[in-house]
């Protein structure tokens, strides 16, 4: 009997870090830029203590590529910021939310050392808000820094719009061309009888090639926070 395997099983490649968007490097070889690169988002953090969220991501293969762990879901004036790691610890971005912000808007900084507690705008590399209620269909959007689309720069469209439904996970990631850049959905695992649909606390993650995976994963943290639901902690029995 083969057992059942939560992560996908097609091929991966190991994902580029942010802010590099994938373009000459990714198009080297014919057959990684070929293909998707497809995750497996569990909503669990790593570490694993009861009371707290986070996310466990595999690539293909089962290897833990990105983690966010243990923190606490409080109310936005209080989150303080989340770090996204790779799957050794090694921190990549730092998510903050945006106290004053009508549309529950988060900004990304590039995570270090020395900037940590005093990240400024020139830091920040895009930031992430709600979409309008008269935004049908659409989730959230995107502004890159550095692409003349940044925040405040009046007249220009988003970088990157969220279209569906995240808490259904059920969306599509779309750039400012209209081009599908990576689509969330509903994992399904084969049983040696049938096929199974997990619940929302583990889904799939497609990016398109030549997309900087970092990226498109701050974009899924940011998504849980603002299509806010409640979390229940895992209960472990002795």
């Amino acid at each position: 009997m083969t057992a059942t395997r939560i992560h996908p099983s097609s091929e991966t490649t190991r994902p580029p870090l942010f802010p590099h968007r994938g373009g000459g490097a990714g198009a080297s070889s014919s057959s990684a830029a070929a293909a998707a690169l497809r995750f497996t988002v569990w909503k669990r953090s790593s570490m694993g203590f009861q009371g707290t969220d986070g996310f466990s991501v595999y690539d293909a293969a089962g290897v833990l590529a990105f983690r966010l762990d243990n923190y606490s879901r409080r109310p936005k004036l209080f989150a303080g910021e989340l770090l996204l790691m790779d799957g050794q610890g090694a921190p990549l971005l730092a998510l903050r939310p945006q106290i004053f912000s009508m549309q529950d808007q988060w900004n990304c900084y590039k995570a270090s050392e020395e900037s940590q507690g005093k990240r400024t705008i020139s830091h920040q590399l895009f930031s992430m808000r709600k979409c309008s209620v008269l935004q049908k269909g659409h989730e959230a959007e995107v502004s890159i820094f550095g692409c003349g689309t940044a925040s405040g720069h009046t007249g220009q469209g988003p970088s990157f719009l969220v279209e569906g439904c995240f808490r259904r996970r059920n969306c599509k990631i779309r750039n400012s061309a209209g081009e599908e850049v990576a689509r969330i959905m509903r994992k399904n695992v084969e049983t040696a009888s049938d096929s199974l649909t997990l619940g929302d606390d583990v889904f799939s993650l497609v990016v398109e090639p030549n997309v900087d995976c970092t990226m498109i994963m701050a974009f899924v943290v940011v998504l849980d926070r603002i299509c806010w639901k409640p979390y229940t902690p895992m209960i472990c029995s002795s």
